[in-house]
């Protein structure tokens, strides 16, 4: 191994470190004292409840560890937005599980929680998945109210996924484990079961306090919504449990008596290691995001037997396609290459850009795709689409439509890995969150912007200066520097992997030798929903 090999190498574990460092913290929740405060309380914690009923919780997939981070800071923060998500196995079936930290302000609904409940609810929806609800919840957090309670992504949107979601015959259970109140009591009774815990479990609309306010009636909280007056009294849920691990046991217990789930049938042999060692990508993936590297040989470690069977090998080079398989599933990769290309004629093409050619070459790969059946993958580091006179005569903006196009109107099931940069139209063109990918994760290399955070700093300086300039005043070098850097960071802060999982346009950021995990759960879920319809790209220039 070279030099720059083992630097980037260091690099690269050094971040992968940070995100083990920072998802350590992430799961202590609410902290240490309010998990041990739960436990005193006779509770799991909500991790504790979705390890319990996972039957392999070390292979699940967790949506959304990074949401709310850096975020709500004047009121203590939201650790996971209040809410774990996991995708894994119960007896055998894959779900999604939605569990309630009680930890982080009781398990109030700030925005970014009704962000990610509803973000588990599409990903049950669009792969046909039974949802798990484990509610311990206090409602909305009042001091927010106007940012999570109108508006049509709000909380109320919750609810009607619930009707929507039983209307599809998509199961969901909901197991009250702690506080249901207010609007949220509906949630776990528009589920097709609902258990409740005894003495822990409680499903009003209005607490006690606000009973006696509102109509002078004096009763306690467990006489007015607890598990006895709901499963013998009111009828609003159908199993009693004694503890949380009872209830989870029921849960298990229905799930078992499932009728199978319908198949999409995507094509899928037995599963093979990468003939190259993945832990290379360490040493291959360059520490600075301006140096090239060549994709194929991170391909060739995220495929079965480093096999790729390159679609129009010769021609838009800075895009390779091709089919492979992850774990035995058939994939069709879209992937940018990010080193220097010759083309036929001899000219060169920048590494990461995406050309006329290349987004021709792609447009048609797609649709190959949907005419087979074949899940699509993108790994995704792309500084945008070639600029300048000879490109725009050349239509790149019509040959970038044409990809749009396909991408959008894709019927296979989608997925996004950002590897490198995501930037402008070519985050669009390569399956940003936008596109609907099935899901979409980060690399800890992974920076999502408009324009690299140099590049934009220079054109927000400029029109600093400008607005200086207008108002009679001039900076002298020195200060230009310092205010150069000042925005730099400001915007680097932003395009960080993180600050795009904490405001979920991510799923997650990842470990890179995760990656395979993530791609084929993500099609053994995809595989429950099969297509409902062709694949159309509608009127195009051609």
């Amino acid at each position: 191994m070279d030099v720059t090999f083992n630097k980037n190498e260091d690099h690269n574990k050094l971040r992968l470190s940070d995100l083990r460092r920072k998802y350590a913290k992430i799961k202590k929740g609410g902290g240490e004292q309010r998990l041990k405060k739960q436990r005193e309380e006779g509770k799991m914690t909500a991790r504790e409840r979705i390890d319990y009923l996972l039957d392999a919780p070390e292979e699940a997939l967790e949506i959304g560890a990074f949401a709310g981070d850096g975020m709500y800071e004047e009121y203590g923060g939201c650790p996971s937005g209040g809410v774990v998500v996991k995708i894994g196995r119960v007896q055998g079936r894959l779900c999604v599980v939605v569990a309630n930290d009680a930890t982080v302000k009781a398990g109030a609904w700030f925005p970014i929680t009704g962000k990610k409940n509803l973000r588990a609810q599409e990903i049950a929806m669009e792969n046909h998945l039974p949802i798990i609800y484990l509610v311990d919840s206090a409602g909305v957090f009042l001091p927010m109210q106007d940012e999570i309670f109108p508006d049509k992504e709000h909380f109320g949107r919750i609810f009607r996924n619930n009707a929507v979601m039983s209307s599809r015959g998509i199961p969901q259970i909901a197991a009250v484990m702690g506080s249901c109140v207010a609007g949220g009591a509906y949630l776990p009774i528009m589920s097709d079961e609902a258990l409740i815990v005894d003495k822990t479990g409680s499903i009003f609309l209005a607490g006690s306090y606000l009973v006696k306010a509102a109509i002078g009636e004096s009763i306690d909280n467990e006489t007015l919504g607890g598990a006895t007056t709901h499963c013998e009294i009111s009828g609003v849920t159908d199993y009693k449990a004694k503890d949380d691990k009872d209830a989870l046991d029921r849960i298990k217990s229905l799930l078992d008596k499932m009728g199978a789930p319908e198949s999409a049938g995507f094509n899928r042999k037995k599963a093979a290691k990468p003939a190259a060692n993945p832990e290379d990508i360490y040493g291959l993936l360059p520490a600075s995001r301006t140096e090239q590297y060549d994709m194929l040989e991170i391909i060739s470690r995220l495929v079965d037997e480093s096999s790729f069977e390159q679609y129009k090998e010769g021609y838009g080079k800075t895009l390779l396609t091709g089919y492979a398989r992850i774990d035995g599933w058939a994939v069709g990769i879209v992937a940018n290459q990010r080193k220097v290309v010759k083309t036929k004629k001899g000219e060169m093409q920048f590494g990461g850009v995406i050309y006329s050619d290349s987004a021709d070459k792609a447009t048609r790969f797609i649709a190959n795709c949907n005419q087979k059946k074949i899940p699509l993958v993108f790994l995704q580091d792309v500084t945008g689409f070639m600029v300048g006179s000879k490109s725009e005569h050349g239509g790149i903006i019509k040959d970038g439509a044409k990809m749009v196009n396909a991408v959008s109107n894709s019927v296979v099931p989608k997925f996004t890995v950002v590897i490198g940069n995501s930037y402008g139209a070519g985050n669009y063109a390569m399956c940003g969150k936008a596109y609907d990918p099935r899901l979409i994760v980060a690399w800890p290399s992974a920076e999502l912007a408009v324009m690299s955070g140099n590049s934009a700093a220079k054109v927000l300086l400029q029109i600093e200066k400008a607005s200086l300039k207008k108002k009679g005043e001039t900076i002298d070098k020195d200060k230009e520097a310092a205010l150069f850097e000042q925005i730099k960071a400001r915007y680097d802060r932003q395009i960080s992997p993180y600050y795009a999982a904490a405001h979920l346009w991510t799923d997650a950021v990842i470990d890179p030798l995760e990656t395979r995990n993530w791609i084929s759960t993500g099609i053994a879920a995809a595989d429950h929903a099969p297509i409902s319809r062709d694949f159309n790209m509608g009127i195009l220039q051609v």
